[in-house]
């Protein structure tokens, strides 16, 4: 048996995988271990199907000798399923190991339906999505779930969400996973939660910024949340509960009702459902911040000027945010995400924040939009799935 710290074979798949040694030779420089060692090792995850060569052909050897076959981490093994609920709409996909999507659908799901009704439904999803990408149930390894509320990542139950009525300590996990199965047929597999600002974060600073140590995302839509990504690795606080900057009180906002059931909150002000709110009371139809989204685009003018408004009033909050974390990115994302609102989040930003807080920030809006969920998702089980240890742990019940 294999022990973690010593060289182990989840070691070597994580040096693989990650680019920093991808020949025996380089595995055998950077581990210290002996040829033989790091062969034993290999074959056990070429019998897992997780290795493969490389097709680029031999490579010199950092240790000399016989140019060596280059090795790499084999994404075609198996599949992800990854969903993003917001609180009316929903998104599904397939994905492979690499974050490419295979397959992907996107229809009404109310959340206020409660979890049994909403969990059942995305397991419907997942059968034919799979039949759609041509995959096999029993090529899936593991489900991540995007959810719109603070998330105990240890037992992956939302912690009193001001926008799930009904989730509150729910066990998401067990009924996810059990809808897959019920829906396909096939054994469990593990099953991931976490906020959706988390995992957009994470999904948009992984594809398009890999190298920002300290990356912010907003997402303003029904709500307000921030996703902080430092160091590579989603910080969540002591409890999940990083990044709720839409409950921040602001001064503005003292006889504003927020959903939380109290006063004064930024998303009761700024968010994409108040916006939407003062646009019904000028007699504009719009219920939802999707409703604001589709104005926006449409070019229209009352819809803009109360989303730069509102960026404003995020603006002058995410100077604090800013100073405190001094990130290299702040992209801005959801149903709020355009000129208007960036115009006024960038005024109140740079008036606010210290020059030096800014002097090497980027403001951006979300490059990969509504799928930044799923591909976070996504990310967040394959890290998971082939972290280190897990790797053991999997290799022991495969009997390898």
């Amino acid at each position: 048996m294999t022990g973690r710290g010593q060289g182990s074979a989840g070691d070597l798949l994580e040096l693989v995988r990650t680019g920093r040694a991808t020949t025996r030779g380089a595995l055998q420089q950077v581990t210290g271990l002996s040829r033989a060692t790091v062969g034993q090792r290999l074959d056990r995850l070429f019998r897992a199907g997780w290795l493969r060569e490389g097709a680029g052909g031999p490579v010199d050897s950092p240790l000399g000798g016989r140019p060596s076959i280059t090795l790499e981490f084999d994404d075609a093994h198996a599949v992800v399923l990854a969903a993003d609920l917001d609180t009316r709409h929903a998104r599904a996909c397939v994905l492979s190991l690499s974050g490419e999507i295979l397959a992907e659908h996107g229809g009404t799901l109310v959340i206020e339906d409660g979890p049994d009704a909403v969990l059942g439904e995305l397991g419907r999803w997942f059968a034919e999505l799979l039949e759609k990408a041509g995959h096999q149930a029993s090529e899936v390894c593991g489900i991540g779930l995007a959810v719109p509320g603070p998330v105990d990542t240890d037992t992956g139950r939302v912690v009193q969400p001001p926008m799930m009525p009904g989730w509150d300590g729910y066990d998401i996990r067990g009924r996810l996973a059990r809808a897959f199965t019920e829906h396909t047929g096939a054994p469990r597999v593990p099953v991931l939660v976490d906020n959706d600002a988390n995992l957009m974060a994470y999904g948009e600073q992984r594809t398009g910024h890999p190298d920002c140590q300290a990356f912010v995302l907003v997402k303003v839509s029904t709500g307000i949340g921030a996703g902080v990504v430092v160091g590579g690795s989603i910080f969540r606080g002591i409890d999940g509960g990083a990044g709720d900057i839409g409950h921040i009180r602001i001064p503005a906002g003292a006889q504003a009702l927020c959903r939380c059931g109290s006063y004064g909150c930024l998303a009761a002000v700024a968010s994409g459902g108040a916006v939407a709110r003062r646009l019904a009371e000028t007699g504009v139809p719009a219920a939802s911040g999707s409703d604001v989204r589709d104005l926006l685009a449409s070019g229209h003018p009352g819809a803009a000027a109360f989303a730069r408004e509102a960026g404003r009033q995020v603006g002058d909050v995410l100077a604090t945010v800013v100073t405190l974390l001094n990130p290299g990115v702040l992209m801005i994302a959801g149903d709020l995400a355009g000129t208007s609102f960036l115009t006024g989040v960038r005024e109140l930003l740079y008036q606010r924040a210290l020059p030096r807080s800014t002097a090497h920030l980027h403001v951006l809006t979300s490059r990969l939009g509504e799928r930044a969920g799923l591909v976070g998702a996504g990310a967040l089980v394959v890290e998971y799935l082939y972290a280190p240890e897990r790797v053991e742990e999997r290799l022991l019940a495969l009997g390898m």
